[in-house]
């Protein structure tokens, strides 16, 4: 199969869109209602300029850090995403695989295909786990003991999907996992062979971190009815507490945007924030993310390790995010499209392309190592 030269992230976008059947890209590449969020997070970024500097003795450049305590090669984590292993077969697998031999951390979705026992299996690695919060509790209970059997390293709790957001393409496409037998769903696939040869070599096509593992939920028609009734929209921040003692280590609590519910997350006893508006897929509406994080870091930065995703497209941003305050960036959207244009290969030239991008623009703002990036290399 005939591959571009692959130089940006837009152009594993652009693969991607080709290789993956529509019902999957949108539902990665979209946002809720207008999408005016979604669209401003990259956005922001652009409005932030850099100070450039010259005849700076700019040698031995390292893009190396750490994230809540672990070495990493640059301050970029690959983000819990929802439905990976529908982008390419076995995607959950395939992107820990990559995030491991690159040296950053991959974070799997209570939504994945590959279940947590899966991927611990493949990389025999620590990763992170996320967690959506259920009103099954002692379903929650369970999932958090399965990611302390397989050796997960954290936990993160998004906060901000008590109720869902709707998103107009998913709801037109009829998204579902495996995707439904209709007409428009049969043309869309025959035209991406290589996604259904790869997806008939597996046996993961659902939701392998509830399928089998929750009363009554032996298929996908039972699953859909369960979902829509089992997001909590009680969740409250004595169950963030409750959350806590039961994982017993390190907590990341994602989705905040506001400095009143940061300082609650400080209080929890948590020991990363990381300021998301889930990628614009929740309230459209709501700010950009790298808009959102300076009064965060005033305001808990000194407490608590301060991250931020959404809108994250090149190395730039992420040296823009650091320069703001931020101690560490998540992607999303990037690693989904290099998986779904190459796979595994996909993923690990979208870390390239970033490491690259943050190195050679930290060159010319006069940086040599992540710890010298400030306000002081931003203009205005």
């Amino acid at each position: 199969m005939f591959t571009p030269t692959i130089t940006c992230i837009e152009d594993l976008r652009k693969l991607a869109q080709r290789r993956v059947p529509r019902m999957f890209y949108d539902y990665a590449d979209s946002g809720s209602y207008t999408e005016g969020t979604y669209r401003a997070n990259e956005s922001a970024y652009e409005r932030i300029l850099l100070r450039q500097r010259v005849a700076v003795n700019i040698a031995n450049r390292s893009t190396r850090s750490r994230m809540i305590g672990e070495d990493v090669v640059m301050p970029v984590a690959l983000a819990p995403t929802g439905l990976t292993g529908m982008q390419h077969a076995d995607g959950e697998i395939l992107a820990a695989l990559a995030a491991r031999e690159f040296g950053v951390p991959f974070t799997l979705s209570t939504m994945s295909i590959c279940s947590i026992e899966d991927v611990a299996a493949a990389t025999r690695a620590p990763f992170w786990f996320q967690l959506y919060v259920m009103k099954d509790r002692a379903f929650i209970e369970r999932l958090i003991r399965r990611a302390q059997a397989a050796g997960c390293s954290a936990l993160m709790l998004t906060l901000d999907l008590q109720v869902l957001g709707q998103r107009h393409k998913d709801v037109r496409n009829g998204l579902s996992a495996p995707p439904k037998p209709t007409l428009a769903n049969l043309l869309n696939l025959m035209s991406k062979p290589g996604w259904c040869l790869k997806m008939l070599g597996t046996q993961r096509r659902q939701f392998g971190n509830i399928v089998g593992h929750v009363d009554g939920v032996g298929d996908m028609s039972s699953l859909s009815a369960w979902t829509a009734d089992q997001f909590d929209p009680a969740l409250n921040w004595s169950d963030v507490e409750w959350i806590k003692r039961t994982w017993g280590g390190k907590l990341i609590l994602k989705g905040v945007l506001d400095p009143e519910d940061a300082r609650h997350a400080a209080d929890s006893g948590a020991d990363v924030l990381i300021v998301s508006n889930h990628g614009g897929r929740q309230l459209d509406g709501a700010p950009a993310s790298i808009d959102a994080l300076p009064a965060i870091v005033a305001e808990v930065g000194e407490r608590m390790e301060i991250w931020v995703d959404g809108g994250i497209r090149s190395g730039q941003s992420v040296l823009k995010a650091l320069a703001l305050g931020a101690r560490g960036t998540l992607i999303g959207r990037p690693f989904l499209y290099g998986l779904g244009a190459m796979g595994q290969a996909g993923v690990r030239a979208c870390l390239e392309i970033i490491q690259k991008e943050l190195d050679v623009t930290m060159g010319f703002c006069g940086c040599t190592s992540i710890d010298q990036i400030n306000r002081r290399i931003l203009l205005g």
